[in-house]
């Protein structure tokens, strides 16, 4: 490790170079013999207090941002593709300064204008190899640095490794995020190039549908559009209580029930006129209908016309139209069909920054639902048969019938959720039982951290965005008051004096 010449050696397992150090209790092996003076020979610091040295044929003098580090050329021998191992096969300045920055031939001295701290790592590698990250240092510049340096990114110890890829993950997901806003900003510039009056309202209607903030337009526009969903959940409800039922199981249709139809009949075509205007200031119309959102649209508005199809193809003379009686004639299809209205809520998503962390959580952390579901898998095919096993020797209990039927009672017992239809009366069952339940909160509670820290990570994303959007939008107003003040100058100046002085009409 790099040591001053005036420091004192240290045993190697007590290197503190970044986040983390090895620890042995994970990773058990033998633990190597120290050897007095061994990192020091392999590589040291040079102190500026000591006497400046002087490279010989066996040792490299290097200087990176004002640290001196002396090194034998042997440290090296285990990296010949460094950037230090290749200045020993250079035979002329020129090529020394294509790997350095400055060469110094009477002190033989190398200089390069990086990170000390980062080198002072790398050093400490090449000496004791252990490579770690610095706590202070982006992950992303200490990648760059080993780069440069020569050093492969898989000599990292793996908990850094770990969180490097994770970092890298997370900088190409935003270069692509930003790679898809460049695109649209390109489609915008190209849009008011064409200086059309098409492309000037596609532009006004894009703002007025997809971005509340844009103005005026856009908040009425999005309020209108939460208040619908509203009011179509209400209605859903209100047509399902008993008096509805009532009067639709006979085939009757009263005032009330005619009305929930007219405010259904309202509702949808507010929601059908909105998604056309999503549709036809949609850049592109085949990603759009890939939306989940405008699927989600679809799905929800397609039923009521499917239904007045069906109802309008044998009216009963003299009978209004209501929300739901025609429904009978096609059966539980249609029944279902009509249930899909609830998904009006999820529109609520295009207006809610908590709704999209939601999805955007759900979409970032399906490998850990995935793993939640596989774990609740096995551990139900696991005491299903147990209880039932222990319940039916008891011979008293006839509530666990079958194995299949005990994967009910498994499911709520290790969601500890409990509605208490299935309950074990026998010691052994009630035995199971417990084991079944802690299992469940442990099981429940292992992806419960990750999908939390995704969630606040996904919120501050998209509140940062949203602010960065409002203050591009602030600063294109405030260009746009300035230009317009200017044009109102211009004009000024330009007008004939004996026009502007009040003087001539006194």
């Amino acid at each position: 490790m790099p040591m001053s010449s005036r420091g004192r050696d240290l045993h190697p397992g007590h290197h503190h170079f970044g986040p983390c150090s090895p620890l042995t209790q994970f990773w058990p092996g033998p633990e190597p013999q120290s050897v007095k003076g061994l990192y020091y020979r392999r590589a040291r610091k040079v102190s500026t207090l000591d006497a400046s040295p002087e490279a010989n044929l066996k040792e490299i003098l290097v200087n990176v941002g004002g640290q001196r580090y002396l090194l034998p050329w042997s440290t090296l021998d285990a990296f010949p593709l460094s950037r230090l191992s290749r200045l020993r096969l250079c035979r002329s300045y020129e090529e020394i300064t294509q790997l350095c920055d400055d060469y110094d031939e009477n002190s033989q001295e190398f200089f390069f204008d990086r990170n000390p701290s980062a080198f002072g790592v790398i050093v400490s590698f090449l000496a004791a190899g252990k490579l770690v990250l610095l706590r202070e240092m982006c992950a992303l510049s200490f990648r760059e640095e080993l780069s440069y340096w020569g050093i492969e990114e898989a000599n990292l110890e793996r908990c850094c490794l770990r969180k490097l890829l994770k970092k890298l993950e997370e900088a190409a997901e935003l270069r692509r995020e930003e790679a898809a806003q460049r695109q649209q900003q390109r489609q915008a510039c190209h849009s008011e190039v064409q200086a059309s009056r098409w492309a000037r309202s596609m532009n006004q209607l894009r703002e007025m549908v997809e971005d509340p903030q844009s103005g005026l337009p856009g908040k009425v526009f999005a309020c209108l559009s939460v208040l619908f969903v509203a009011t179509t959940a209400v209605s859903l409800c209100v047509s399902t209580m008993p008096d509805f039922r009532a009067e639709e199981d006979k085939g009757e249709c009263a005032r009330k029930c005619y009305y929930i139809f007219v405010v259904e009949t309202i509702c949808v075509a507010w929601f059908s006129l909105e998604f056309c205007l999503r549709f036809v200031q949609a850049p592109n119309k085949c990603q759009f209908f890939r939306g989940p959102l405008n699927v989600i649209d679809i799905l929800a508005i397609s039923p009521y016309y499917v239904s007045l199809a069906v109802s309008d193809e044998s009216p009963e003379a003299g009978e209004r139209p209501s929300g739901s009686s025609y429904l009978e004639k096609v059966g539980l299809v249609l029944r279902v069909l009509r249930a899909l209205r609830i998904l009006y809520v999820m529109r609520l998503a295009r207006h809610s920054l908590g709704l999209q962390t939601l999805g955007l959580t759900v979409r970032r952390c399906a490998r850990e639902f995935g793993l939640l579901l596989l774990f609740l898998g096995v551990a139900v095919t696991l005491f299903s048969p147990l209880v039932y096993v222990a319940e039916n020797e008891s011979g008293r209990v006839l509530e666990f019938t079958s194995i299949p039927a005990s994967y009910w009672w498994a499911i709520i017992s290790m969601t500890t959720v409990g509605y208490g239809d299935m309950v074990p009366r026998s010691v052994p069952g009630q035995m199971v039982a417990l084991s079944s339940i802690l299992s469940g909160i442990l099981i429940m509670a292992f992806p419960a951290t990750s999908i939390f820290h995704t969630f606040s990570h996904s919120y501050l994303e998209l509140k940062r965005e949203q602010e960065q959007v409002q203050a591009r939008l602030r600063r294109l107003q405030n260009n746009n008051s300035a230009s317009e003040r200017e044009l109102l100058s211009d004009v000024d100046d330009l007008a004939p004096e004996d026009l502007t002085s009040p003087g001539r009409y006194m």
